[in-house]
């Protein structure tokens, strides 16, 4: 699928779309991990399209992708939280406004720093009314989790070294009790940070855990963007 420009905040933004073979169905955004718009996420958009989705993933750092920690980091940590607010805005309204869209909201989806952006998202744009989150990282504050529209899931391995167990059931309280939503976390025995990711670089990849993920994720949000 090719690559596409959308409208944010009074200009345009890039982004991957993947559009579902029979031209219709609810859409997702899709939030990359500190390594950037790399092939990993835009093959994620491409299995949820596979799903029947919409799929965006707005590319936040313009085109520049790295393999290396130190620089993910430095790229992550100079982000900015203005820039990617009106791109994850902008990104559910162009799902919203795309011919073929279906459904009662827009989902977000995300992973590493896009799992705490996933959840900044649902804060950002009233047709976020579903969000996942996998492996929460956010070094850029917290938004205003009463703003939440709808539910959020999450995943979390319990032995990731960057989020901890107690920190993740922390949060997960901390978003009900500020939003009044249904929040479900869910925890994979023995994984560690991007679990999900068949590319990472970490070792971590866990298939079987990733495929339980996957379908949670799929379930989680069909039942919450379809019209019933």
């Amino acid at each position: 699928m090719p690559d596409v420009e959308f409208q944010a905040n009074g200009g345009t933004a890039p982004g991957y779309l993947a559009v579902p073979e029979s031209g219709g169905g609810p859409g997702t955004i899709v939030l990359q991990e500190w390594w950037g718009l790399e092939e990993h996420i835009k093959d994620v958009c491409d299995r949820f399209a596979a799903e029947g989705f919409f799929a965006l993933a707005p590319d936040l750092y313009r085109g520049e992708t790295t393999d290396q920690p130190d620089e993910a980091e430095q790229k992550m940590m100079a982000m900015s939280m203005e820039r990617a607010e009106a791109d994850m805005r902008g990104a559910v309204d162009f799902l919203a406004g795309q011919d073929g869209y279906q459904g009662e909201g827009v989902g977000s989806v995300g992973f590493c720093l896009g799992g705490g952006l996933s959840v900044w998202a649902a804060t950002l744009n009233p047709k976020v009314r579903a969000a996942v989150t996998f492996y929460y990282v956010m070094p850029h504050g917290k938004p205003d989790f009463s703003k939440i529209a709808g539910p959020v899931q999450g995943h979390f391995g319990t032995a990731d070294d960057f989020v901890g167990v107690d920190d993740a059931k922390a949060l997960e309280s901390e978003i009900a009790d500020a939003s009044g939503r249904p929040v479900e976390f869910h925890f994979y025995e023995g994984d560690g940070h991007a679990f999900f990711n068949d590319t990472n670089r970490l070792g971590t990849y866990d298939a079987d855990a990733a495929q339980q993920a996957w379908s949670r994720t799929i379930g989680f949000l069909r039942s919450n963007l379809v019209e019933r």
